[in-house]
C-alpha cells in the first residue's frame, strides 16, 4: 500500500511537470495570457474533507474574485473526467470557495484538479492537483490519523528547522483521512519574529501582519488560517489527505464559552458574542467542511466511512454552560441537550463495526475547562457524560473509542467501571495525541469518576519545563488501522520522527443490542 501510494505521488509530480511544460508552450503562443496579472492565482494550498463513500468537499482560495473549477477523475492522467463542478470565490468569503462532489464511486482513488477562472474574461488560472480516497463499500482495511494544536504558543513556521514537520511525517504514513481534533489556529496567540529556546538558541518565525496581534476582526481570524498555508508541508499534506475538521477553543479565544466571551465589538441580537460569530465564519470559510442543512455553522456531525467505521465529530465548545466547570448548584453541561440527544440517537442507529467519537476535549483529565473535576461521583458536566455512557450500555452498543488532542501530550486511557465511582457503563478506550506544532506540556491528572487508568503517557519532563518548543521532538499524532478481514483496530501513538511509541490491538466485540432500542429525547 505504501509503495503504491508513493508511486502515485511520483507520477503526480511527473504530471504536474508535464502540465507546467504545456502551459509554458501555450504561453509562448499567446503571451498576453501568460502575465500573472491576467490569470487568477491559487492563494495557498488545496484541501479535501468530509469524504464519504460517494461524496467529498473540495476547498481552495483565489487571490481575487474568480470562479473555481474542479475536474475530477479516477485516473491521474485525467484522460477521462468523471465530472466537473464550479463555484464563485467572492470577496465576501475572502475569495475562498468550496464545492461538494457527489455520485463518486466508493473505495476509489479520486484525483481532482483545481483552478480559478477570471469571471469576466474566462481566462484560466494555474491548475493544482489533489487526491483523496472515498470510503469503501465493503470491509476493506482503513488507516487514518488524528491530532490537533497547530502554531500555538508563538511557535510558528521556522523554515530553518523544517517548518511544520509533523505534517511531512503524517504524509509519509499515507492515511485514508485525518481527523483534526481542534486548535487549527491560535487566534489568541501572536507569532513574534523570534523566540528564545531553553538552550539559548533563537527560534525565528515567518511573520505576517494578521498574526502580529490577537485576533478580533474577521480579517485577523482569516489571517490565522492563511498563515498555516505558508508552510510547504501543510500544503502538501492537505493536497493528498482529506481532513475531518472540528474546533476547540483557540479558533476563538482561550477557554471560550458561547455567550461568555465578549470583546469591544459586543454581541448579536441573540446574545452571541460578535467575537465568536467572526471566528465561526472564518472557520467555515477556511475548512473543507460541509454545511448541514438549515443548521449552517454546525460543527457536530457523523461521517460514515464504510461498514467498518462511523466517525462522530462532536462540539464541546458551542453549547457548554457559561462558567468554569465548578459551582455550588452542581449543574453544568458541555454537549448541550440537543447535541447529546443527537449523539445517543446516531450511536444507537449505527451499524458500523467501530464507532469513533472524535472529541475536542478529553473526559477523564482534570480541568476546569473540560469535564473532569477530580475524584468522586459525577458532578456538573460529568452528568452529561454519565448519561451518555449509561445510554450506550442500555442500548447494547459496543466498540466505541474516543479520540482527542488538546492537552499537548500523548496518552492512552482505559476506562473501567470496576475502578470508577460511576459504574453504569462498559469499558472503553480514550486516546489523546498532540500537539502537531505547538508547545508541549507534561501529563495531567486523571480522576476516578469513570475509572480511567493511564496505560501510556508521554510529554515534557519537569526538567524540560512547560511549553516545550516544537523542535525538541515531543510533537505527537495517533494512527488507527482497522483490519478489513478481522475488524481488529490497532491504535498507535507516534511522534514527529515517525517512531511508534506505544500500540494496542483492540478486538471488536459482538453487538449486544436489545430487541427494542430505547428512544432518548
Amino acid at each position: 500500500m505504501v509503495a503504491l501510494r508513493a508511486s502515485r505521488a511520483w507520477t503526480r509530480r511527473q504530471f504536474l511537470v508535464r502540465s507546467t511544460s504545456s502551459l509554458t508552450v501555450a504561453a509562448l503562443a499567446t503571451p498576453h495570457l501568460s502575465r500573472a496579472a491576467d490569470r487568477p492565482q491559487l492563494a495557498g494550498g488545496i484541501q479535501s474533507g468530509d469524504v464519504s463513500d460517494g461524496s467529498a468537499v473540495i476547498w481552495a482560495r483565489a487571490d481575487r474574485p474568480a470562479r473555481m473549477r474542479v475536474d475530477y477523475s479516477t485516473v491521474e492522467s485525467f484522460k477521462t473526467i468523471i465530472a466537473s463542478a464550479s463555484r464563485d470565490a467572492s470577496p465576501d468569503a475572502d475569495f475562498t470557495s468550496k464545492v461538494l462532489l457527489n455520485d463518486l464511486p466508493p473505495g476509489q482513488d479520486i484525483f481532482y484538479r483545481v483552478r480559478f477562472d477570471d469571471i469576466a474574461t474566462g481566462i484560466a488560472g494555474e491548475s493544482r492537483v489533489g487526491h483523496f480516497r472515498t470510503a469503501p463499500a465493503a470491509d476493506r482495511s482503513i488507516s487514518f490519523l488524528w491530532s490537533g494544536d497547530t502554531a500555538g504558543q508563538g511557535w510558528g513556521i521556522d523554515t530553518s528547522r523544517g517548518g511544520y514537520r509533523s505534517y511531512r511525517t503524517m504524509l509519509d504514513n499515507r492515511p485514508d483521512f485525518f481527523i483534526h481534533s481542534g486548535d487549527h489556529i491560535y487566534a489568541d496567540c501572536t507569532i513574534p519574529s523570534e523566540q528564545k529556546l531553553p538552550n539559548g538558541e533563537i527560534w525565528r518565525n515567518v511573520v505576517t501582519e494578521e498574526k502580529s496581534e490577537v485576533a478580533h476582526t474577521l480579517a485577523q481570524f482569516r489571517g490565522n488560517y492563511k498563515y498555516n498555508h505558508l508552510d510547504e508541508h501543510f500544503r502538501a499534506f492537505h493536497a493528498e489527505v482529506p481532513m475531518f475538521a472540528q474546533w476547540d477553543d483557540h479558533e476563538v479565544t482561550n477557554d471560550w464559552s458561547p455567550t461568555g466571551s465578549y470583546d469591544a465589538a459586543g454581541h448579536e441580537d441573540d446574545g452571541t458574542p460578535r467575537l465568536v460569530a467572526r471566528a465561526r465564519r472564518a472557520f467555515f470559510d477556511f475548512m473543507p467542511i460541509r454545511d448541514i442543512g438549515a443548521r449552517k455553522g454546525r460543527v457536530y456531525r457523523k461521517i460514515a466511512y464504510g461498514p467498518l467505521l462511523d466517525v462522530f465529530m462532536i462540539d464541546m465548545r458551542s453549547y457548554r454552560d457559561e462558567s468554569w466547570n465548578k459551582g455550588d448548584d452542581h449543574r453544568g453541561w458541555i454537549l448541550g441537550a440537543e447535541q447529546l440527544a443527537w449523539l445517543k440517537r446516531e450511536l444507537a442507529a449505527s451499524r458500523a463495526t467501530w464507532k469513533v467519537i472524535a472529541a475536542d476535549l478529553p473526559i477523564g483529565l482534570v480541568s476546569l475547562d473540560a469535564v473532569a473535576l477530580g475524584n468522586g461521583p459525577p458532578d456538573r458536566r460529568e452528568h452529561e457524560i454519565a448519561d451518555l455512557l449509561a445510554s450506550i450500555k442500555r442500548a447494547g452498543i459496543r466498540n466505541i473509542v474516543w479520540l482527542t488532542a488538546d492537552m499537548h501530550y500523548t496518552a492512552a486511557h482505559y476506562y473501567d467501571p470496576n475502578r470508577a465511582q460511576f459504574q453504569e457503563f462498559e469499558p472503553f478506550w480514550e486516546f489523546v495525541s498532540g500537539p502537531l506544532h505547538a508547545g508541549t506540556w507534561s501529563p495531567g491528572e486523571l480522576d476516578d469518576t469513570f475509572g480511567p487508568a493511564a496505560m501510556y503517557q508521554n510529554g515534557c519532563s519537569e526538567a524540560q519545563g512547560e511549553n516545550l518548543a516544537s523542535c525538541f521532538g515531543l510533537q505527537f499524532f495517533g494512527k488507527v488501522d482497522i483490519d478489513g478481514r478481522t475488524g481488529v483496530m490497532t491504535v498507535t501513538l507516534k511522534d514527529v520522527d515517525n517512531r511508534d511509541l506505544w500500540s494496542v490491538d483492540i478486538v471488536p466485540q459482538p453487538q449486544a443490542r436489545p430487541a427494542v432500542v430505547a428512544q432518548h429525547s
